[in-house]
């Protein structure tokens, strides 16, 4: 447990901090799933609309270092892929 001071507020600084970033990605999981189940039921327009509202979201995930750059862009590119490849 901390002890000093500065380790006391350190640990509630991290806990704040945990629970913003663990709505975030909440959230941003909540965005690509509707895309997942638009993408399922074979709607290319939902499936487009829902994309079009995740990417920001995932991408402020990146700003906000919830995600990796780089994941978010693989995220992005498979879903996108997936979309097109809608009948």
């Amino acid at each position: 447990m901390a002890n000093t001071p500065q380790s006391k507020k350190r640990a509630k600084q991290s806990e704040k901090r945990f629970l913003v970033n663990k709505a975030r990605r909440s959230r941003i999981r909540t965005y690509l799933r509707k895309v997942e189940e638009a993408i399922a039921s074979g709607d290319k327009d939902a499936a487009t609309a829902a994309l079009r509202a995740a990417q920001p979201e995932l991408m402020r995930g990146v700003t906000k270092g919830v995600f990796h750059k780089n994941t978010a862009s693989r995220k992005m590119s498979r879903l996108t892929a997936r979309v097109k490849a809608i009948g």
